[in-house]
Order: structure tokens, then sequence, then C-alpha cells
């Protein structure tokens, strides 16, 4: 019987991290079911429904999406990294948010994974730890959010996004844009 839970278990385990999708539950899941469940906490799983990451060893939801005051509170305070994922000529075409680092979301990646010297090097600013308060921003907060599930795939947990991107910001700090 408990063999049987936890290949089911296991099975649902691969179809969430193959889908990063909610699995609807057909039937509702017994104590022992949820028994094994809290066993796997050593697993890192992750369910993304299009709204938000929900971290299955967690009964705390994180909040993932940073307001414009937050944000410029962490820049102020300095208690975060701020990451912007947009292209070079991006931020000399629009501008960028005073105080953030630069890394092209199709560097992000192998960024993260970089020495911390390396990385210093390269993009000109300390390197988030993992376990590091960060936040993705983009231009409209589209790439921010695949920023966000790179980093947590990469084993980083503290990190969120500006949903807003550079056009709220310049909205907020009044700042000409090109449209």
């Amino acid at each position: 019987m408990a063999l049987n839970i936890c290949s089911r278990l296991s099975r649902s385990f691969v179809r969430v991290v193959a889908s990063r999708s909610v699995i609807p539950v057909t039937r509702p899941l017994t104590s022992s079911c949820w028994t094994h469940l809290r066993r796997l906490h050593h697993f890192r799983v992750i369910r993304y429904d299009g709204a938000s990451l929900r971290n299955f060893s967690s009964s705390i939801e994180p909040l993932i999406d940073v307001s414009y005051e937050h944000l410029k509170k962490l820049l102020v305070s300095g208690s975060g990294v701020v990451i912007d994922v947009r292209e070079p000529w991006e931020l000399r075409e629009y501008g960028s948010i005073q105080g953030s680092i630069n890394v092209p979301l199709g560097q992000l990646n192998g960024a993260l994974q970089l020495k911390p010297d390396e990385f210093k090097e390269k993009y000109g600013g300390d390197m988030p730890s993992q376990s590091q308060n960060i936040v993705f921003t983009c231009l409209a907060g589209v790439r921010s959010k695949t920023a966000l599930e790179a980093a947590v795939s990469l084993g980083y947990t503290k990190v969120q996004h500006f949903p807003g991107g550079w056009k709220e910001w310049a909205d907020h700090e009044l700042i000409q844009t090109k449209e």
C-alpha cells in the first residue's frame, strides 16, 4: 500500500517538475499520502501555475511580485540585489534603474554559476549569494519572470521580480522614455 502511494506521488512530482503546471487532483489525498509527501521534504519541488511559484515543502507561499515602493526601499537600504535582464542596447536606449546590475537574460544561467570575482569583473557588481534577496527586472515584466524561474532552478531561494519593469519605474520617476 505504502509503495503504491509513493509510486503515485513520485509520478506526480515528475509531472509537476516537467510541466511546471498545476496537476488536478481527482481524488482527495489520504493522511498517509500527506505523511509520505512530508517525508519527501528534502526535495525542492516547484509548481508554476502562471501566476506564482509554489514550493511544496513550505506551507507559506513566497511573495514573488515586488511593488515600486518595495523596490525603491530595497535599493536605498542595500538589502538585496536588483538584476536587470534586458540587453545592453535597451539600457542605452531607454535607461536603467540606478543601482541595478545588468545581466542579459541569455547570460543569466551561466552568470549565476560564475565565481564571485568573475561575476564582478564581467557584470560590475557583487554576485548575489543563493540566500540573498534578488529582484529581477526588465522592460515590462515578462523576461524578469523567466529570470526568476531560472534562478529558482539554480537553487536561489529569495527571488522576486518587479512586474512593472522599466516602464513602471520610469513612470514613477517621471523619466521621459521612447515609445
